[in-house]
């Protein structure tokens, strides 16, 4: 094989398919649950930040859900940079504005398909028991996202 030969990338193994569907799916999911709130705002978008920052912190409950999203936005920026650095994905501070910009839960979960489709191709497959907890904690995260938007 000489320089110019392309070096044929093996396909991604099905638990990698797997993956990245359920990423892009969450990505999209999460783009309707937080713009569809977030569109209210944008009728006065001079005042969008003041009020709509007014309106997550009214409430102890709110201010839990912010802190709690705030520690998990810097996680996750720690995470997306350090991991881009060591798998070579290009762009990660893309991920970590429009992250701010748009949501977190949207562009993170757009990072773990740039990641995955870049780990090595030998991924061992998940337990059972690890499909079963991850089915539990979607089907709890779906559920109290229907509740808050109700």
């Amino acid at each position: 094989m000489n320089s110019t030969e392309d070096v044929a990338v093996p396909p991604l193994p099905v638990t990698s398919r797997v993956l990245c569907g359920c990423y892009a799916v969450i990505a999209l999911v999460a783009l309707i649950a937080t713009w569809s709130q977030n569109v209210a705002y944008l009728g006065r978008p001079a005042n969008f930040l003041t009020d709509f920052v007014a309106d997550v912190s009214a409430t102890p409950g709110g201010r839990s859900f912010s802190a709690d999203l705030v520690f998990l936005f810097l996680s996750a920026s720690i995470f997306m940079v350090s991991e881009a650095r060591r798998r070579g994905i290009r762009f990660v501070w893309a991920y970590v504005v429009l992250g701010l910009l748009i949501a977190i839960s949207v562009t993170f979960p757009l990072f773990l398909i740039a990641r995955e489709v870049r780990i090595d191709r030998t991924g061992s497959p998940l337990r059972a028991v690890d499909v079963a907890g991850l089915v539990a904690v979607a089907a709890a995260s779906v559920a109290l996202t229907v509740w808050i938007l109700a």
